[in-house]
């Protein structure tokens, strides 16, 4: 490496406006931790407020808890706290369930709204679970509905009078193909049709702009950039100006209006609050709610741009080091999330390798190594070394063993 090289990465760490965030999370020794973008690392303010929520708050208060520790608010607490990283004024996003049974309230709840039209469009690089609760959907409803799947860049024209729901992921899990949110939905919402947006692999990673988009529903999880830990409650969105409309599929008791009135007949929340369904998981929210403090000081334009600097120099260094891998995302930043993926042949072994050197990422069907970059606690040094070690794996085979072969039930 040239010294004016050396210089440049140097430079811009030493200069990083987020450098001090590191600190916040735990991160083994020797471990260049490139999977951020599947699971979050272990923020250091959890495992303290994990304690307090178990020993003082269910240990000493019991049931008392849900009004001595205001239990009872925190689903909305938490969303107004994503929703600032989302670009959601408050009231409009809540933290609950899993991804895929949130999408299911949004898609029916949107498909309630646009009664006369039948299509459902989405892309194939959406996360399958999206495109099974749509399926389940239309097989539920019975009612003509059809799920039209095209390829990412054909999603615009495939936009006409006769789509319900546009629902796409706005990051490709696998490439990190980024989609236009504001182009998009306007040409959807000029064509009449809703949009549902997952953020699984957005939130936390660069700002987004749900109510500038102006758009309709959105999902994401809470376990991926925003540190929540495994299985972390995600949440949904709903732009203000349907939720008096909305009828949930899912009528449980927690989305009703005066829960403990215990009435007989459902009858909605008057907000956001109806798209809840059962008692929320208290101590997974704690943990999601302290993750959260680590972006309490942090601009999310500062984020992304520190994001697209890690991003370019692990592309520059990857495809002048290794050849052999040959770039599977896009080139251009702009259209690119948080992550980079490169196509190998042997894809799956050669991540292995990685992770017993210590760099992990993780491999996505056929031949896709992919690499999360969370500029929290990834620094330009990290990716240098990154780079070094794959170099060598792939210089010497040094993945071509078969301990690295064999596949493990999660990839």
């Amino acid at each position: 490496m040239t010294a004016s090289r050396e210089t440049d990465w140097q430079a811009l760490d030493r200069n990083d406006p987020l450098a001090a965030k590191k600190a916040a999370f735990r991160i083994p020794d020797g471990v260049i931790y490139l999977d951020g973008n599947s699971l979050g690392v272990l923020p250091e303010a959890v495992p303290a407020r994990m304690a307090k929520a178990v020993e003082q708050e269910w240990g000493q208060s019991l049931i008392r808890a849900w009004n001595e520790h205001d239990w009872f608010t925190l689903p909305q607490r938490v969303g107004d706290r994503i929703g600032r990283l989302v670009g959601a004024a408050p009231g409009q996003v809540t933290a609950c369930d899993n991804t895929s049974i949130n999408v299911f309230k949004v898609l029916a709840a949107a498909l309630s709204l646009n009664p006369q039209r039948k299509v459902i469009l989405s892309d194939s690089g959406n996360f399958p679970t999206d495109l099974y609760m749509a399926q389940g959907i239309r097989d539920m409803l019975d009612k003509g509905h059809e799920l039209k799947v095209v390829a990412p860049e054909e999603v615009a024209g495939a936009i006409d009078d006769s789509v319900a729901v546009m629902m796409l992921t706005q990051v490709d899990y696998r490439t990190g193909r980024r989609h236009d949110m504001m182009a998009l939905t306007k040409k959807a919402h000029d064509a009449g049709a809703l949009v549902i947006w997952d953020l699984a692999h957005s939130a936390g990673a660069f700002a987004v702009e749900l109510d500038a988009a102006d758009a309709d529903f959105a999902v994401g999880c809470g376990y991926k950039y925003l540190n929540g830990g495994p299985g972390a409650p995600a949440f949904l969105y709903v732009a203000a100006r349907h939720q008096d409309r909305v009828a949930p599929a899912l009528t449980g008791w927690m989305g009703h209006d005066a829960p403990f009135a215990f009435d007989l007949d459902y009858r909605p929340d008057a907000g956001i609050g109806r798209m809840r369904v059962g008692t929320p998981p208290i101590l997974s929210l704690s943990a999601l709610d302290a993750a959260l403090d680590v972006f309490d000081d942090v601009d999310m334009n500062v984020l992304r741009e520190k994001s697209v600097s890690l991003c370019e120099l692990f592309i520059a260094e990857v495809e002048r080091r290794c050849p052999e891998l040959t770039l599977a995302s896009p080139r251009e930043a702009a259209v690119r999330g948080s992550q980079v993926s490169f196509r190998f042949d042997n894809g799956y072994a050669l991540v292995q390798a990685l992770i017993s050197r210590g760099v992990i990422g993780d491999f996505r069907a056929p031949d896709v190594a992919r690499f999360g970059f969370t500029p929290l606690y990834i620094s330009h040094a990290d990716v240098i070394r990154a780079c070094e070690i794959l170099e060598e794996i792939v210089k010497t085979r040094a993945w071509d063993r078969p301990e690295f072969h064999a596949r493990a039930k999660v990839t």
